[in-house]
């Protein structure tokens, strides 16, 4: 930010600048972000420390299957077959996989030309400016806090099943002055996020080689569930509740019901966009990340469209168990297989362990880059010498997430967790469309921003027609003008704005297709969930923005004149040149980053 303005601005200091300077952040111009290789390393520079290159291709498969796998599919698939989709919580999973899969295309090709920490956050900053990227990364935060709060809870009830032990009879406290949903205190929780909080801090490689084994044995379980459920189950449950009087079929709650489903299951999938926060610390970004990132979607989604099916032919959907449904099934199974039923808890506690150490490993990432930009204190942003990892981080958010799990309830978190999961993939997919047809200084950015307002207005049209529209022929012939216009937008910008950008390694294929499909999806989700969701996520976006005007602006506007990282900026390019060779060829000349 240069001192245009002379004497007047140097008679206010760095406070008075920013004080003046705030409502040019809070407006994102357009084609006003730019990142140099200079700032990219000044930024990374208040880390202090490196975090070291030690993960390969299948370290990223690893933590994404370990970071999905084992933890959403046990908290939310029974809640979702009851309340929403019945038998058809196999195809809830089939769309949210799809929608993951496109998100996670995006989230790659961000990743392989910009190899740092902090995922989403990383690259909103570079694309749509500070502000956009501070409310986004605020609702990662909170989004992985909730998630694992909630998952660690999930852990109690698993683990009771395990040994069996009614959770909330036993290892839960009950306290009548609070109110419900925020009255059972569970100190299992917080004992397992505090463990895995010290785990995290000693070693990013050690918690690779732990997450391996645990995710090893977790599939074995996972195998061992699909096998006996096929085998054991009646296809029968599939179209026929327990209870004459409920809905009956394969959608006993309609197509509505399925997306519904597909909302509250989206927790399932939150990790592999942890990978992408361990961008930093990946030996081979452009062929390591691609494989890590995709790669694991693909395979989670077709273990859990398996294991839905297995479920749903174990036990009628009417009479699934919310808290622990596939130990439950199991537990119902006549002919002495009722112990299979504390062998699945044993397994799912192994899965809801390496989900929680994977997010846990994500979401301290994203506070440190976060930090980095002084939007929050720098000391978030410490990277430890010895440790090469974000302690400060790490413990701050394991102590807010442990406070969390302590007394907040699945049903209050789920919703939430999804809400913001689905935000910022659609952010995302916005970003990767605007970054290719966007070049700043030399481009007119408002036919793209044109476009993805006008389609994303579209899609939310579609979806309010979907959600209240009175079954029919008009509303069939509403949505159906709503997709013609949708592809009609899509076709014109692809023909009338050319890409100024073509990534050199990795790049989302179809150009503007299937980040624009990914908007529709994530849009057309956040419109399944509940009016309480919104109202969480409006609260804690607003006071995302008053933290951001109040303290974060002026503490950015002050990092940026400070000179004390020139230094270190030398080191980083020095380090960068020894350990990234890789990644040169991704600036020109001018350090410019280039796509």
């Amino acid at each position: 930010m240069e001192e245009s303005n002379g004497s007047s601005f140097s008679s206010l200091g760095a406070y008075g600048k920013a004080l003046i300077e705030t409502p040019k952040r809070l407006c994102v111009r357009a084609g006003s972000v730019s990142t140099t290789y200079e700032e990219m390393s000044r930024i990374r520079a208040r880390s202090g420390s490196n975090m070291q290159k030690t993960l390969r291709w299948f370290d990223l498969v690893g933590f994404g299957i370990g970071g999905m796998v084992g933890a959403g599919v046990f908290v939310t698939t029974g809640r979702a077959s009851l309340l929403y989709a019945g038998p058809a919580i196999v195809l809830s999973y089939a769309v949210a996989g799809l929608c993951a899969l496109l998100s996670a295309f995006c989230y790659t090709e961000f990743a392989v030309d910009m190899p740092v920490a902090g995922g989403a956050f990383s690259y909103l900053r570079i694309t749509f400016g500070e502000f956009a990227a501070f409310i986004t990364g605020a609702n990662l935060v909170m989004e992985y806090v909730v998630s694992n709060a909630a998952i660690a809870r999930s852990f109690t009830a698993y683990l009771g099943t395990s040994i069996g032990v009614h959770t909330t009879q036993k290892w839960r406290f009950t306290v009548s002055g609070l109110p419900k949903g925020f009255n059972e205190i569970d100190f299992v929780a917080v004992i397992v996020v505090l463990i895995i909080t010290l785990c995290i801090c000693y070693s990013t490689k050690e918690s690779s080689v732990l997450n391996m084994v645990l995710t090893a044995i977790h599939i074995l379980f996972i195998g061992f569930i699909i096998f006996v459920g096929f085998w054991r189950g009646e296809l029968k449950n599939f179209t026929e509740p327990s209870n004459p009087k409920k809905p009956d079929g394969f959608f006993p709650y309609g197509i509505s019901g399925v997306f519904s489903g597909a909302a509250m299951v989206y927790l399932s999938y939150i990790g592999y966009d942890a990978v992408s926060t361990m961008a930093e610390e990946v030996k081979n970004p452009k062929k390591d990340i691609p494989i890590g990132v995709s790669g694991s979607v693909v395979i989670v989604t077709v273990l859990y469209c398996a294991m839905a099916a297995s479920m749903s032919m174990l036990v009628p959907y009417d009479a699934i168990d919310t808290e622990a449904p596939f130990s439950a099934a199991f537990r119902g199974l006549s002919d002495g297989w009722g112990w299979v039923s504390n062998l699945i808890g044993v397994g799912a506690s192994f899965g809801i362990l390496t989900s929680l150490l994977v997010s846990m490993l994500g979401q301290a990432r994203y506070l440190c880059v976060i930090g980095r930009s002084n939007v929050v204190p720098a000391w978030f942003a410490k990277v430890n010498p010895r440790t090469s990892t974000p302690i400060n981080a790490s413990v701050f958010l394991g102590i807010f997430t442990a406070a969390i799990a302590l007394f907040t309830d699945l049903e209050v978190l789920l919703n939430l967790v999804s809400i913001g999961t689905l935000f910022v993939f659609y952010m995302v997919a916005n970003a990767v469309i605007y970054r290719r047809h966007v070049s700043t200084g030399t481009t007119n950015p408002w036919p793209t921003l044109s476009f993805l307002l006008s389609f994303s207005l579209t899609s939310i049209l579609f979806t309010l027609i979907w959600q209240f529209a009175t079954p029919g022929k008009p509303k069939a012939v509403l949505l159906g003008i709503c997709t013609v216009i949708g592809v009609v937008i899509i076709q014109i910008f692809h023909f009338s704005v050319k890409q100024v950008r073509k990534p050199e390694f990795w790049g989302v294929p179809l150009m503007p297709w299937i980040p624009s499909i990914s908007i529709f999806l994530n849009i057309f989700l956040l419109g399944s969930l509940d009016g309480a969701s919104y109202v969480r996520f409006g609260f804690f976006s607003v006071l995302a923005v008053l933290v951001y005007v109040f303290y974060s602006v002026h503490a950015s506007f002050d990092a940026e004149g400070d000179g004390c990282f020139d230094e270190k900026i030398q080191e980083m390019k020095k380090y960068n040149q020894e350990e990234e060779p890789n990644q040169n060829s991704n600036f020109d000349a001018n350090n410019s980053l280039k796509v």
